[in-house]
C-alpha cells in the first residue's frame, strides 16, 4: 500500500501545558470544542463534556459569565478527563475564581479585563494555580483604541492587539500562554495568523470564528484552517459551528486527517456514486460512518461501487471493497485481493471486518 505523504514542516513554537495536554513544540495539534450548556448546570455540562471527549476532544472550553459558573468549575473539572478552559470576558474576578476552582487555562483578552492591577491579579492567580492563558483576540471585539486607530478590523489591528496583550503577560514574567487572532473572514484570519506567526514563537490556537452552519462552517474552516496548517502554522484548533460540539470535533479531525497531521478512527474513501455502481454506495457509507464512530484506531477503508477505480483505491487502504456484477463484490485486505462476497448486507459485513481489523491493530500496538 502507498503510504508516503508529504510531511508538513510545522512552525517552531514554544511548548506550554494546558493541564496534562502539551500545546506547541512537537506536540500533536490538539482539537478543542466548547460546551453550549449553562456551565452552572454541572450535570448537563459534564454530560456534554463526556460526549465530546468520546468523539476525540483533547481540550474543552466552557463559558464563565457569572459566579455560579466559576464555582461550578470545581465539580466540572474534577469530573472531566480532559483539561477545561474557562472562557472569560471582562470580569477579572471570574478569571481568578476559575483558576482557583481547577481550570487548566483562562481564555481572556487582558486588554479587556480592566486596570493594570486587575490584570496583575489574574496573572498571579494563573501562576499560583498552574493555569495557562489564551490571549483571545477576535475581530468582533477589538479594543476601542485599536478600532479608533484602524477604523475596522484588519490583520494589522488583530496582530497589534495580540502584541499589546503579549507584552502585558511578558511584563509580569508570565509565558505559559497561547494566542488566537480569529475573525469570521477567512482572508483576514489567514493574514493575521501569518503575520503573527512570523514575529513570535508562542503557540497559536486556530479558528475561523462564527463560521456558520455545519455545512457552510465546515467548508470555511477547512479552507481557512487548512491553508494555515498546510503552511505549518497552528498548534491547536477549534472548528466553530452552529451545531453540536461533537460535530466541531469530528470536522476538526477530518481537517487534520486530510493533511496527515492526526490520525484517529476510520477514514473512508468512497466514490460519489454513478450509474456504474453495483451496490448502494451512499447508503453504505452513511451507515458505516454512524456505526463506526466509536472506533479510535486509525484505519483506512475504500468503498467503491464499481471496478473502474475500485481496485486502485483498494490497494492504498487497509480494507477495500469494489462492486462487481450479479451482486458479487471483491474485498481487499491490506491492498490485496482477499475474498469475494455475494448477497451480503454490506454495512453489517464491512463493519464486522473493520472492527476485527481495529481490534487486531490495537492489540499489536499494546
Amino acid at each position: 500500500m502507498w503510504r508516503s505523504y508529504q510531511q508538513i514542516d510545522r512552525r517552531k513554537s514554544r511548548s506550554i501545558n494546558v493541564g496534562n495536554v502539551k500545546v506547541g513544540g512537537k506536540a500533536p495539534i490538539s482539537v478543542q470544542t466548547m460546551t453550549n450548556t449553562l456551565t452552572s448546570d454541572v450535570n448537563a455540562t459534564v454530560a456534554q463534556i463526556k460526549r465530546v471527549v468520546k468523539t476525540g476532544a483533547d481540550i474543552v472550553r466552557v463559558s464563565v459569565p457569572d459566579q455560579d459558573s466559576s464555582y461550578a468549575l470545581k465539580d466540572i473539572c474534577k469530573k472531566s478527563t480532559v483539561p477545561i478552559i474557562a472562557d472569560i470576558h471582562f470580569h477579572y474576578k471570574r478569571a481568578i475564581e476559575s483558576a482557583v476552582n481547577g481550570a487548566a487555562c483562562l481564555r481572556i483578552n487582558p486588554g479587556n479585563i480592566g486596570s493594570k492591577e486587575k490584570v496583575n491579579e489574574v496573572i498571579k492567580a494563573a501562576k499560583d494555580y498552574n493555569c495557562s492563558i489564551r490571549i483571545g483576540v477576535n475581530g468582533g471585539s477589538l479594543e476601542k483604541k485599536i478600532l479608533e486607530k484602524y477604523s475596522e478590523p484588519n490583520p494589522q489591528a488583530l496582530v497589534e492587539s495580540a502584541l499589546n496583550n503579549i507584552k502585558i503577560l511578558e511584563d509580569n514574567d508570565f509565558f505559559n500562554f497561547k494566542i488566537s487572532v480569529k475573525a469570521s473572514d477567512i482572508f483576514l484570519t489567514i493574514k493575521a495568523y501569518e503575520k503573527l506567526a512570523s514575529i513570535c514563537d508562542y503557540p497559536l490556537h486556530l479558528g475561523i470564528t462564527e463560521a456558520g452552519s455545519k455545512r457552510a462552517g465546515s467548508i470555511k474552516s477547512s479552507i481557512g484552517l487548512g491553508q494555515l496548517l498546510l503552511n505549518g502554522i497552528g498548534d491547536t484548533i477549534r472548528v466553530s459551528l452552529s451545531d453540536e460540539p461533537e460535530e466541531e470535533v469530528k470536522v476538526g479531525y477530518e481537517i487534520l486527517k486530510s493533511l496527515g497531521l492526526r490520525n484517529r478512527g476510520v477514514t473512508i474513501i468512497s466514490c460519489p456514486s454513478c450509474a456504474r455502481q453495483q451496490f448502494p454506495v451512499i447508503e453504505t457509507v452513511k451507515k458505516l460512518e454512524k456505526s463506526l464512530e466509536d472506533i479510535t484506531t486509525p484505519i483506512t477503508v475504500s468503498i467503491i461501487g464499481c471496478v473502474v477505480n475500485g481496485p486502485g483505491e483498494a490497494k492504498m487502504t487497509q480494507i477495500g471493497i469494489t462492486g462487481g456484477g450479479n451482486d458479487t463484490h471483491m474485498v481487499y485486505i491490506n491492498g490485496e485481493k482477499n475474498h469475494r462476497i455475494k448477497n451480503e448486507d454490506l454495512p453489517t459485513y464491512l463493519e464486522k471486518i473493520i472492527r476485527n481489523q481495529a481490534s487486531e491493530q490495537s492489540n499489536s500496538n499494546t
